[in-house]
């Protein structure tokens, strides 16, 4: 079986191995499945499936991150590392058409089920360096993705070599978005447990290469996308992070704005709270230091 259709939706499985690289948790998925084969769409997160796990791959607030994208109905998009579609529908809304790459088949199921109304969205199972990219995309995202590099781009330097990979993929003049946390944001002092390895200050006192995730400050970040294929930057900036945003602010207003937001991100983690992190993004009110601590980032990156 090459492909599939759930509803509208194709499941492509050329370039799938048959062996799903990266889970949640076979119970948890299984779960998730078995809500949006019920739910269609899955409007709303339901009482009854109150758990993190529920809230991060479903709720419709992740949807607010594709907001500042620029994006037209003419748009061809390429979503890499898709997951469970969190955003999958909001991009396929605003342009022609959404191909998806995901490595896993149950979690590509799951966004297929939940957005099986939509025509113009194809979903190939596998892992992106395996696909040959035959088309040229008007954008890119990777939303969470960037930090697992190391995981699957077998090359020396797989940060630098997925972003050129993108690139490659790209119209000239076309966008790339990125959204990952910052290493140096505020609620890592604050003390917050780094995201992915679960320990406090992690991303602050620097990776080892067998942590095999990594996160950037903005210039890192800003460095690593410019001298692979791309020739200017714009950050945004979500509070309280990506993966839940309430609000973003652009590099246009993130100095004097005034700055409130739930300071609650790390639901699946302890917390060790130092400080108020409203009061210290208040006192840096005029300084670019609120950009350098903002606790993630989203990135757009235009191709030359």
């Amino acid at each position: 079986m090459v492909t599939e259709k759930i509803g509208k939706v194709v499941l492509n499985y050329a370039y799938y191995s048959g062996q799903d690289l990266y889970s949640d948790g076979e119970q948890i998925e299984n779960q998730l499945l078995e809500i949006v084969k019920k739910e269609g769409g899955y409007e709303y997160v339901h009482e009854s499936y109150s758990n993190w796990a529920c809230l991060y791959h479903l709720s419709r607030q992740r949807e607010n991150i594709v907001e500042p994208m620029q994006l037209s109905k003419a748009d061809k998009v390429l979503e890499i590392g898709a997951g469970m579609g969190a955003i999958t529908g909001a991009l396929a809304k605003k342009a022609a058409h959404v191909d998806c790459i995901e490595l896993s088949r149950r979690r590509s199921l799951i966004n297929a089920y939940r957005h099986r109304d939509q025509n113009n969205i194809e979903i190939w199972v596998g892992n992106f360096q395996d696909i040959p990219i035959k088309k040229k995309y008007d954008v890119v995202t990777l939303i969470g993705v960037l930090e697992y590099a190391y995981h699957y781009i077998k090359a020396p330097k797989p940060y630098d070599a997925f972003i050129q990979a993108v690139a490659s993929s790209l119209k000239p003049g076309g966008r790339l978005y990125i959204a990952i946390e910052n290493k140096l944001g505020m609620k890592y002092f604050a003390g917050y447990h780094e995201d992915h390895l679960g320990r406090p200050f992690k991303g602050i006192e620097g990776y080892h290469r067998n942590d095999k995730v990594k996160t950037f400050s903005k210039s890192q970040l800003e460095e690593v996308v410019l001298r692979n294929g791309f020739t200017s930057t714009y950050f945004y900036y979500p509070f309280p992070d990506y993966k839940l945003p309430t609000v973003i602010y652009s590099d246009d207003v993130i100095r004097d704005i005034e700055i409130e937001f739930p300071e609650q991100s790390n639901y699946d983690m302890p917390i060790l709270k130092n400080f108020n992190m409203n009061k210290a993004f208040s006192s840096l009110k005029g300084s670019d230091e609120r950009a350098l601590f903002a606790n993630s980032f989203l990135v757009e990156a235009v191709k030359g």
